[in-house]
């Protein structure tokens, strides 16, 4: 079975929407988990316009499956990281207002300051996945940096889906293999949802976790979120 990891952020900003505490990012992450979900993914950006650095000390003795915090490598996010001591970080090269992740790392370029990055990471116990796209040199090069996984960034994919699906996942066949011969674990996230995520588990080997929030949160208003939990978990069989 393929992990589901839940990202909580558009709870967050429902929240932060509205002032207080309502929804309450801590008590779904906790039902996210009682429903199934294989662990649960924050994305605090430095304005908190979303998670707060508040929000993910709070969760960290809650999470009972895998905690995983994605963001840019910032000075302020490695000492977050490196104070919770979640079970995944994994890093984007977002700008600090970006919407939302929109392409992977050029790791070549990037090579020193991402390997010192895996090196502090991995020096304190914490398994170190780095956001990619499909091109198999970029992703050997990640590789070198001794990260244990790379997450392949799925915007393109989702995006060709509805017009030719053989099409938009063959270059995540391949990146998939490149990643396994490289000795890498296979993560995957970025618009997938229950469309478009059963064929792309189907045809991607190796793949170990998908990380999804917008589309799981969104589709949690028709079907209720223990019910939509269940239908992405099924989408991962």
């Amino acid at each position: 079975m393929i992990n589901l990891s839940v990202n909580v952020n558009k709870i967050a900003t429902l929240r932060n929407a509205r002032g207080g505490n309502i929804p309450n990012v801590q008590q779904v992450a906790m039902d996210c988990e009682r429903f199934g979900a294989d662990g649960i993914t924050v994305h605090p950006r430095p304005d908190e316009r979303h998670i707060r650095r508040s929000d993910v000390f709070a969760l960290r003795p809650l999470v009972r499956t895998e905690f995983n915090i994605e963001g840019y490598p910032s000075e302020q996010f490695m000492d977050l990281v490196l104070s919770v001591r979640p079970t995944q970080a994994t890093l984007v090269p977002d700008a600090p207002d970006a919407l939302t992740s929109s392409a992977g790392w050029n790791v070549e370029a990037n090579m020193e300051f991402l390997t010192d990055i895996v090196d502090r990471l991995k020096e304190a116990g914490i398994r170190t996945s780095i956001f990619v796209g499909t091109d198999v040199d970029n992703i050997r090069a990640a590789a070198r940096t001794g990260a244990d996984r790379v997450e392949l960034y799925t915007g393109p994919y989702a995006e060709e889906f509805d017009e030719n699906p053989e099409r938009a996942v063959a270059p995540f066949v391949v990146a998939a293999q490149a990643a396994h011969n490289v000795g890498m674990g296979l993560n995957a996230g970025h618009d997938l949802n229950l469309n478009n995520l059963k064929f792309f588990q189907q045809h991607v080997p190796y793949l170990a976790e998908v990380s999804i929030g917008h589309a799981l949160i969104a589709d949690a208003l028709y079907l209720g979120l223990e019910a939509t939990i269940k239908a992405y978990k099924e989408c991962l069989k």
